[in-house]
């Protein structure tokens, strides 16, 4: 199985510091800021490169903020063609 990486983005401005998303990521990633933004609330943000892409907090969000990205390092495997002269190289999970 491949590796996956993740990234999140969080809209900051209409962030209402609820904190479910931070008990909601399994790889504890998230963390509350001690800045506010412009509404008074102190917002949520991406501590450690651990995340995973899992989807966790963007689901919990009720506010609908937060943007997961996902990429998985895929290995790349030489794959005969059909007449066997050359190869092409796949992408497989």
């Amino acid at each position: 199985m491949a590796k996956l990486k993740g990234h999140v983005l969080f809209n900051i401005e209409n962030c209402k510091g609820c904190e479910l998303c931070i008990k909601e990521c399994p790889q504890n990633s998230l963390e509350m800021s001690s800045n506010i933004n412009n509404n008074g609330y102190h917002y949520a943000f991406l501590k450690e490169d651990s995340c995973t892409g899992c989807t966790n907090c963007a689901l919990i969000c009720p506010e609908a903020i937060i943007t997961v990205f996902r990429e998985s390092k895929k290995k790349k495997i030489a794959v005969p063609s059909l007449n066997n002269t050359d190869n092409f190289l796949f992408e497989v999970s």
